[in-house]
């Protein structure tokens, strides 16, 4: 069976069309970014999973391209920020041209909300192979309590 593919104005590849694609995905990719035309710069972006299980949340964040020390993250609460610095490469050879650059540059940044708090003095950050791995101890006496309504 042939799959129906969709035009992208701005690139030369044809994509496959998914009709279970995220809404989330429609909205973020085009409601949200300015329409990108030739020459124009990408902000870079991170790509974050985050995982809840034994009194703690496990962020893994996808920042490649950094050096550790670029990278900042803040806790206040149960708000978590992650910022990051991507840096422009500017070496170029005698005689060399660019004759495509899709790498982005410039600062990154993350920011989202926890369902509860999170200990400070227990969290610990891993940066290895562009994977930033946070581990966010829940705050004790900080569980969450459903409330009946009457």
């Amino acid at each position: 069976m042939n799959s129906i593919t969709r035009l992208k104005p701005f690139g030369s590849d044809l994509a496959r069309f998914d009709p279970f694609w995220d809404v989330d995905d429609i909205f973020n990719k085009f409601m949200m970014r300015p329409i990108l035309r030739e020459g124009m710069e990408i902000e870079p972006q991170i790509k974050m999973d985050v995982k809840e299980a034994d009194g703690k949340y496990v962020v893994n964040a996808e920042i490649p391209g950094v050096s550790k020390d670029d990278i900042h993250v803040t806790v206040e609460g149960n708000r978590v920020s992650i910022s990051a610095e991507v840096k422009q490469e500017k070496e170029t050879k005698e005689g060399e041209r660019v004759i495509r650059c899709e790498r982005s540059y410039g600062m990154a940044s993350r920011s989202f909300t926890l369902a509860d708090e999170v200990d400070q003095s227990k969290v610990q950050a891993k940066y290895n192979n562009g994977v930033l791995e946070l581990t966010l101890p829940k705050k004790p006496g900080s569980a969450r309590k459903e409330i009946s309504i009457s």
